[in-house]
């Protein structure tokens, strides 16, 4: 029990009546009754029933008094909302204060009290707002949130997002990171050299770190400076891969900067998020079918998609192009057709994070306004018996893994300058256990990638003709750090296995270096397979 626990629950008010129902809910399911069949069978005299976060409340103050042991197995059945860690790790995810911004885009709304194309009513904007932005409180109370409703807070994936990052002085972002590791080890540190060393061994540990950034902002400086701060992933608004639909959208940068952005970011090994737009002033459906093909076959080949569909809004320049009859958006059955098109075609080292924003339909003057359609493209793929073979569709999530039974694949692709190999162990019915990007080295013949990257290796020489490991994630419910559960994939070994084999497929390319960006709270973890500090990054140099 932490004190951040004991805080959390001095805050709640539980009346006798509560507290005695939820302990007998309690020895019911221990005794082997379904979650929902004990709770409904204890009504609560002032009517409803005990909510999950009480029950979770009194089996945490049952094992702190010693009335119980730990029971990991009755933590998840009681769990609120277990999916948001099912995919290994909790997303914390935190805004930045408004800031300005390089870009004009016209579909892009400003509210001066937020950060550039952000609402008061996204969910995260919200909770930043409420929190005056302060990047310790917004963390802490996803935190709270998360121990509240039963979800083990020890693997921390920490999200930074508004505007563009890169944009932010580097005073303010090295003290926003700062206290959000101070917020994640729950006591203050002098420096940011200080709280991430502390994390090292942190009850909540960082194991990855995000921001989102454009790609006329990516340089090797930036790249520097990135790693410096503990990032390990970079979102980026591609938007569009045709240049004429990204001058008339005033992006402020073409294609061959997104590619060069890329292929820059994955040189450093860093994980890649790609937005893109469909439905963008001067797009059609048909042109958009094949602007998605683009970015399968132009070398960007993102880690991670999100699809995020034009959202007509009002105080901006497309709501005006729109009242004038400029710009048409797409209908719902347009979007899902579209989308059902285009999702099996998605490679299978791709995860599809989101398929619309977040945006409260109220704020949505025209064009569709569900909120839904991930499950409305997938209720249309069930239709014409065809299927989606990304990341997200594919993880074992919570289901029981026979760790014997899982295969190994090595799927090789080309990305922009770099050979790319997705190991990833498979279950008998397709889905993903776990799974490790390497990037090995290639020559480029392209001049301004070349000198681009002659930069990089001098800044950071650690890369240079070295293999990288760009990520390592093995997939299951989350868990406590050290801790096993009876057919998780997490904590079998996996990751150590997945290790070795990119050790050995370095090898065989004549690769003599291996480098791991690794995250903060990941540093001991490679410590103990070999790997040493070196500079920005770990390595290992082979035999």
């Amino acid at each position: 029990m932490t004190d951040q626990d004991t805080l959390w629950q001095k805050s709640r008010q539980y009346t006798d009546e509560q507290l005695h129902i939820a302990a007998l809910v309690l020895d019911e399911i221990r005794s082997g009754a379904e979650t929902m069949q004990a709770v409904r069978a204890h009504p609560l005299k002032e009517g409803g029933y005990i909510a999950k976060h009480m029950l979770v409340y009194v089996y945490r103050q049952q094992v702190k008094n010693g009335d119980v042991l730990t029971d990991n197995d009755l933590l998840v059945r009681i769990r609120m909302k277990p999916i948001r860690t099912l995919s290994g790790v909790s997303t914390v995810t935190v805004l930045t204060e408004p800031y300005t911004c390089p870009g004009n885009c016209i579909f892009c709304p400003d509210d001066k009290e937020l950060p550039k194309s952000y609402l008061r009513e996204e969910p995260g904007a919200a909770r930043a707002f409420q929190n005056e932005f302060d990047p310790f409180r917004q963390v802490q109370s996803r935190i709270d949130s998360y121990r509240a409703i039963g979800h083990p807070v020890n693997k921390i994936e920490l999200l930074i997002l508004g505007g563009s990052w890169s944009s932010y002085p580097s005073a303010y972002q090295e003290q926003f990171v700062k206290r959000c590791f101070d917020a994640m080890n729950g006591k203050y540190s002098p420096d940011l050299e200080s709280a991430q060393k502390l994390n090292e061994t942190s009850v909540s540990r960082n194991v990855g770190l995000a921001v989102e950034t454009r790609p006329d902002m990516v340089t090797s400086e930036e790249i520097v400076r990135m790693r410096r701060l503990g990032v390990t992933k970079v979102q980026m608004g591609a938007q569009s891969f045709d240049n004429d639909i990204l001058l008339i959208n005033l992006r402020g940068h073409n294609v061959q900067a997104t590619l060069q952005a890329t292929a820059l970011l994955r040189a450093a090994g860093f994980k890649i998020v790609l937005h893109w737009m469909p439905n963008l002033l001067g797009a059609t459906l048909e042109s958009d079918r094949t602007d998605f093909q683009k970015m399968q076959d132009g070398g960007f080949c993102p880690d991670e998609l999100k699809i995020y569909p034009t959202q007509l809004l009002e105080e901006t320049p497309l709501f005006e192009l729109w009242k004038q009859g400029e710009y048409k958006p797409y209908t719902t059955s347009e979007l899902i057709n579209l989308i059902a098109d285009i999702k099996p075609t998605i490679p299978i080292y791709t995860r599809v994070n989101r398929i619309v924003r977040d945006i409260p339909a109220n704020y949505i003057k025209a064009g569709s306004r569900r909120s839904s359609l991930r499950q409305d493209v997938h209720i249309e793929l069930k239709k014409r018996n065809k299927r989606c073979r990304c990341i997200r569709c594919r993880e074992v999530r919570g289901t029981v893994v026979d760790t014997n039974d899982l295969v190994l694949e090595d799927h090789v692709y080309p990305a922009a300058y770099s050979q790319e190999h997705f190991l990833n162990y498979k279950t008998n019915d397709d889905h993903i256990a776990g799974y490790l990007r390497l990037a090995l080295p290639t020559e480029s013949t392209e001049p301004d990638f070349t000198s681009r990257q002659k930069t990089l290796y001098a800044l950071i020489p650690e890369l240079e003709g070295a293999a990288l490991i760009r990520e390592v994630h093995i997939y299951g419910q989350s868990l406590v750090i050290g801790s096993e559960q009876s057919g998780a994939a997490q904590h079998s070994g996996l990751g150590t296995e997945l290790l070795e084999k990119a050790e050995r497929i370095t090898k065989e390319n004549g690769v003599k270096k291996m480098v791991v960006i690794a995250a903060v709270g990941t540093r001991q973890y490679y410590e103990k397979r070999g790997f040493i500090r070196s500079g920005l990054y770990m390595t290992k140099e082979l035999e």
